[in-house]
């Protein structure tokens, strides 16, 4: 299915039945790329997974790739869907739009998962954030050889767009931001998730989950100060891999029910 949106045609789909749960996936991927962990996301629910700008399925267009605007996409595509309010699971380049969703249209979200998520640019590891430097379409015959490219060829509207993609990629990748001051506004319960060998400074990680009230005192014997929010450091995982199997879907579905232990209950609830 498509929408058009503030000149974006984005692809969309609707799978199984229940509570709705969105999905945003990484950057220069598709929807398709939770296909391993798509059984466990529908089993009860409603999944609704979008392509987001120049990914997939969805068109580029001329507008700068910034989650800011694109998560105002995706508020409006729901509201289009019929969904006032829907839990929201965001990996990586999604998880930006996914937290930039949150903090823009909070009523919008019930629960958040953020996956391999960054609140501010610092928070790659320094290598990583040099090559992301580099992302342009200079790299484009090298990409193409890659299987990232062919699976973009497979459904792209337009491939021949893939340099431009690169350059706009790149461009998102070379700015400045911080949105740790927006973070503590946050009100519906969030669970960050990250690899132990992730590609985002652990320092980064537990300063992310600190911003949020957490581990930063003893919950208590009989939990009575247990923080709200949920931080989840996965053994033996990088940061390319959370949904290669159904491994954080596993994780992340207990908190997104309202199952875990001392997950809170949010206002609309």
């Amino acid at each position: 299915m498509r929408s058009t949106i503030n000149g974006v045609d984005y692809f969309y789909e609707v799978q199984g039945e229940g509570e709705p749960l969105l999905l945003l996936h990484g950057g220069l991927l598709s929807s398709d790329s939770f296909g391993p962990a798509m059984p466990t996301f529908t089993k009860g629910r409603k999944v609704i997974t979008v392509d987001l700008q120049g990914h997939g399925r969805s068109t580029l267009g001329d507008r700068l790739l910034r989650c800011e605007p694109m998560a105002d996409d995706i508020h409006a595509l729901l509201r289009q869907l019929g969904h006032e309010q829907v839990d929201v699971l965001g990996y990586s380049f999604g998880g930006g739009v996914a937290l930039r969703l949150a903090v823009q249209h909070p009523r919008a979200v019930r629960r958040l998962v953020l996956v391999c998520t960054v609140f501010a640019d610092d928070g790659w590891h320094a290598e990583i954030r040099a090559q992301q430097k580099q992302i342009g379409q200079a790299i484009a015959p090298m990409m193409e050889r890659t299987p990232l490219y062919a699976t973009y060829k497979a459904v792209a509207p337009k491939p021949q767009d893939f340099p431009r993609l690169l350059d706009a990629m790149g461009d998102f990748m070379r700015q400045r931001y911080d949105w740790s001051g927006e973070m503590a506004a946050l009100k519906m319960p969030v669970m960050l998730v990250f690899g132990d060998a992730d590609s985002v400074r652990l320092g980064h990680q537990t300063k992310f989950y600190e911003l949020l009230g957490g581990g930063i005192r003893d919950a208590g014997w009989n939990r009575e100060t247990m923080p709200e929010n949920r931080l989840a450091v996965v053994p033996d995982m990088t940061h390319y891999e959370p949904f290669a199997s159904a491994r954080v879907a596993e994780l992340v579905m207990p908190f997104l029910d309202g199952r875990m232990g001392g997950a809170p209950k949010s206002a609309g609830d």
